[in-house]
């Protein structure tokens, strides 16, 4: 009998990473499937530290980003039969753990110059939120489609300012 031999994705957080590097993937797309086609515009996930958080957003970018070949063998390959690509715009709050106001801003601010790079930024856009609403704004008239905005790791940031 042939085994094929996993690696575990220890310390592994992206989808990407755990497919292209034949790690074990327990196969949660049904689930990503399900949450991309309710009724809900919103969707908050609260679950508990080292819960996986991490890698359902990577692979919600995955997802929304079309990226096909990154599910093939699993659930969701066989579900979704339109393979609509969305602008995403996906930001890890991880690298902003332990800082004030200030650096929090700034981390904000170099989080939507990547975007912006993409999709512009308006004259009127000064201070972050502003930012965001105009990057959303721009990224849905340039493409059409509705704008996936990921937020990942928001805690640790939110409490240390607030």
């Amino acid at each position: 009998m042939f085994f094929l031999r996993r690696l575990y994705p220890i310390g592994i957080q992206t989808f990407e990473k755990i497919r292209n590097g034949n790690y074990l993937y327990i196969d949660k797309t049904e689930y990503v499937y399900r949450m991309a086609h309710s009724d809900s515009n919103y969707i908050f996930l609260s679950r508990p530290r080292r819960f996986g958080k991490s890698l359902l957003t990577s692979t919600l970018e995955a997802y929304f980003e079309g990226r096909r070949e990154l599910f093939k063998g699993l659930a969701l390959e066989r579900l979704e039969t339109e393979w609509t690509e969305y602008p995403v715009l996906h930001f890890d709050m991880s690298t902003a753990k332990h800082v004030d106001k200030e650096d929090l801003i700034l981390e904000l601010e170099k989080k939507l110059l990547r975007y912006e790079a993409l999709y512009g930024r308006g004259k009127g856009d000064v201070k972050v939120n502003q930012r965001l609403e105009g990057l959303i704004q721009r990224a849905y008239e340039q493409t059409g489609r509705q704008v996936v905005v990921l937020i990942d790791e928001y805690d640790a940031p939110l409490l240390d300012v607030v």
